[in-house]
């Protein structure tokens, strides 16, 4: 589960992680507030609006403006909420930014400059270890980095059963060029910013940047987050954080449903029950000239309101030309996912697309019986070749 940027700093903050402090505004009058407020708590003469979304490289999309008068705050804020803000890592229509974040400025002149770093802890999948990856090349354009000098962009092994042990950090800080205070500073940093990302259960914590004031703070200036949506029952007030209005809407509505629904930029649309069948379906649409449009795993209680609510799902997205049915029967029968699939069907209505169904395992001569006698326009098939076949001719 994604988090907004204030919501991710409020978890850092509890932690003990230094943030760069905001309020939220969901108008141009409330940001004319918050900036108010925030000069009364902060003593900040100059304030960042910053677009919430789900997504990176908000600045790049005009999605992040310096505002130095209060007339400013409300000029940038009517610009940004409402806006369709795109970035390299949104959807190729943009996503619509409803709520801005009014942070203090901390790029304030002092003794020692300001310097930027990149900050990210992650899990390792390959080898069971959580990592943290670090850069002196902090800011809007660490894509760039992590593909033209590959080299500047060090990591840092961390054994879970062990934890993040003082000399890591001490390394990482030293490795970063920092010294003085603002190495210690770092130190702690780095320390806090691990506790927060085990402590919340997340799959992700990325700051970019990491500040280091001119007077040698270290802040966190922005924070993407992403928690691991198998641990939300231990964290009941971060599953509260959710907000579905930055999800896919068809996958809000297969999961208040019961469905694992993933949408994907395909046109044959799949039913399948089971995650490694469903898997293994996507790969033999391919193999026959087609794109999966959808991962769909309807479980082990495919009855007849479920497939017809899966049917439903897949036809909300209009690049589909076609729907396998992949159903192997263990604990569902056959026929009972036949029958949900011919009364989904009248239910549902005029289907234009064509509809290829593959039943195997427990009553599976019955259940294409009862396709076949239907008298629909759906395409049965026995073999996992024959419904690839299928697919092809349909697609042709």
């Amino acid at each position: 589960m994604n988090l907004h940027e204030y919501q991710g700093k409020n978890i850092l903050a509890q932690y003990g992680v230094r943030i760069q402090r905001g309020l939220v505004a969901y108008n141009a009058d409330e940001a004319v507030d918050q900036a108010k407020r925030l000069s009364q708590e902060t003593g900040t003469k100059w304030w960042v609006v910053k677009a919430q979304i789900h997504a990176g490289g908000r600045g790049k999309g005009g999605g992040v403006k310096l505002a130095k008068t209060i007339d400013e705050v409300r000029e940038k804020a009517e610009a940004i909420i409402g806006m369709m803000l795109k970035s390299p890592q949104t959807p190729p229509q943009g996503k619509k930014v409803h709520k801005v974040l009014i942070t203090e400025d901390m790029y304030y002149p002092g003794p020692s400059g300001t310097k930027e770093y990149y900050m990210s802890v992650l899990l390792d999948r390959a080898s069971g270890k959580n990592v943290i990856m670090y850069s002196t090349e902090g800011g809007m354009d660490i894509e760039e980095v992590a593909e033209q000098h590959p080299d500047k962009i060090k990591k840092e092994v961390i054994d879970p059963r062990v934890g993040l042990r003082p000399f890591q950090c001490g390394k990482i800080a030293t490795n970063l060029g920092v010294t003085g205070n603002a190495k210690k500073e770092m130190i702690k940093f780095v320390a806090a910013l691990y506790k927060a990302y085990e402590g919340c259960d997340a799959a992700m914590f990325e700051i970019n940047p990491v500040l280091k004031t001119s007077d040698d703070k270290i802040v966190a200036v922005d924070a993407k987050v992403r928690l691991d949506g198998n641990a939300l029952y231990r964290h009941p007030d971060y599953a509260e954080m959710r907000d579905k209005t930055e999800e896919d809407p068809i996958e809000v509505e297969a999961g208040e449903a019961g469905l694992n629904y993933v949408r994907l930029d395909g046109n044959v649309g799949c039913m399948v029950n089971g995650a490694g069948l469903a898997m293994a379906t996507m790969d033999i649409i391919k193999l026959s000239g087609g794109e999966p449009a959808n991962f769909l795993d309807v479980g082990g209680t495919a009855d007849a309101a479920r497939v017809e609510k899966a049917f439903r799902i897949i036809l909300k997205d209009e690049r589909v030309k076609a729907i396998l049915v992949n159903i192997f029967g263990g604990i569902v029968r056959c026929d009972r996912v036949a029958q949900g699939i011919v009364d989904a069907y009248k239910n549902i209505g005029d289907i234009k697309v064509p509809i290829i169904v593959r039943l195997q395992g427990t009553n599976a001569e019955e259940a294409k019986e009862l396709i076949d006698k239907s008298g629909l326009k759906v395409l049965s098939a026995v073999a996992l070749q024959e419904a690839a076949d299928r697919v092809k001719e349909v697609l042709a």
